[in-house]
């Protein structure tokens, strides 16, 4: 055995069969948060961008409308947005589940005494809001994207299943019980946000 052997990794090192630094990377906590970080970041992009986009409705109903009818009318755009938008949310849940678990394996026997004064609120609360949040996520698609727990969803163009926004925006939020959800939802979507800024 050569003398510069003994410092090469073995292939296969923490399961990776080429030893790729990206994925040696990644197995370290370090490499979970930059993943969570990356992924955060594009959920904020999509969120200013989706913030913009709703507040049209100041603008009413022509404009609102338009802007959904555009929207669908550039599926690329669309569903492009929806797939990476997807792949980040996929990949910061499992990134978080890891660092979860990694943390628990660190310590499996908890401190006598836990002491949350170096630690902001929403750091604290990271473990029940990001599930809330994921619920909120699936109710807002089935009710805003697909209508399926949206009573009064209407269409603009039935025939490409083409919603109208402003009409179903009105009609969801004269719902008292959903807009206190939507109101609890963005609260916990700020301390997240704050968390990972």
């Amino acid at each position: 055995m050569s003398v510069g052997s003994a410092a090469q990794p073995a292939a296969g090192v923490n399961g990776a069969a080429d030893g790729s630094r990206l994925f040696l990377f990644y197995q370290s906590p370090v490499g979970k948060k930059a993943v969570m970080a990356v992924t955060g970041l594009i959920g904020f992009g999509f969120v200013i961008g989706h913030m913009l986009g709703n507040l049209q409705i100041f603008l009413g109903p022509e404009v609102m409308n338009a802007y959904g009818m555009k929207l669908h009318e550039t599926p690329p755009l669309l569903y492009g947005a929806r797939a990476v938008l997807l792949l980040a949310v996929v990949l910061h849940i499992i990134a978080a589940m890891q660092l979860i678990k990694m943390n628990s394996d660190a310590r499996p026997v908890k401190y006598a005494k836990t002491s949350p004064v170096a630690a902001s609120y929403a750091s604290r609360t990271m473990w029940w809001s990001g599930p809330i949040l994921g619920f909120f996520l699936v109710y807002h698609l089935l009710h805003f994207t697909f209508g399926a727990a949206h009573p009064n969803f209407v269409y603009q163009d039935a025939a490409r299943s083409i919603p109208a926004p402003y009409e179903n925006v009105v009609a969801g939020f004269s719902n008292p019980v959903a807009s206190m959800f939507y109101i609890a939802a963005m609260i916990l979507l700020m301390l997240h946000i704050n968390h990972g800024a």
